[in-house]
């Protein structure tokens, strides 16, 4: 198979009947936090909420969310695809359909939604489709993935609000921010998890427009 041949099957969604199968057990991971030390997989105190989101590389992404007030815990993840518990390996080919996310659970009462989603819009180009700079494939898509419909209706709201401040600010692109009510979420392999922590020099792919997203 020819590099572009490969290449273009990466940037496209796979059809779902031609899939990797995967597994029916979830492959092995990290049973807690390796800063903070609470359960990646729950169970989480009364109160606290769920959202994923996807923004290219999870090391980064998940490193950014851990360290926001309010963040209870952070796990790196994959999303919104259909082989049930892939691997790693499995999900960079582009046959399982899934983005690398970060399962983020937070307090509400500490740190709003909005709040969330303003730093996830600021915080990568959320313009570039199957890719996220030198990162290019379906699995760093950007990705929003809600637990609710009211969540999801904030999701929308603050895109449309980012879409307008970039247009304000002269960056013509639209947003390709997949938006949609969350599905299954496998964590990723142990190495994945924290991966910035266990390895402060790592690669870190975040790269911001540099425009505001303005919502409260």
């Amino acid at each position: 198979m020819f590099l572009t041949d490969l290449m273009n099957k990466k940037t496209v969604m796979p059809d779902p009947a031609r899939a990797l199968p995967g597994r029916p057990e979830p492959i092995p991971t990290s049973e807690t936090h390796f800063v903070n030390g609470r359960p990646l997989a729950g169970p989480y105190p009364d109160g606290m909420k769920r959202i994923l989101l996807g923004m290219g590389c999870f090391w980064g992404a998940e490193r950014h969310f851990w360290k926001i007030p309010g963040v209870w815990v952070t796990a790196a993840g994959y999303a919104g695809g259909f082989t049930p518990n892939p691997t790693y390996q499995e999900t960079v080919t582009g046959l399982t359909g899934h983005a690398e996310v970060v399962l983020v659970v937070y307090d509400p009462k500490v740190v709003s939604l909005n709040a969330l989603l303003k730093s996830f819009f600021e915080a990568h180009d959320p313009t570039q489709g199957m890719r996220q700079g030198n990162d290019v494939g379906t699995t760093y898509r950007s990705t929003i993935y809600t637990y609710d419909d009211a969540d999801l209706k904030a999701a929308f709201a603050a895109r449309d609000a980012f879409q307008k401040a970039l247009k304000e600010s002269g960056v013509r692109a639209e947003i390709t921010t997949e938006i949609a009510p969350a599905g299954p979420v496998y964590l990723a392999e142990d190495y994945h998890q924290q991966y910035l922590a266990k390895n402060p020099g790592g690669y870190c792919g975040l790269r911001g427009t540099g425009v505001t997203c303005a919502i409260d």
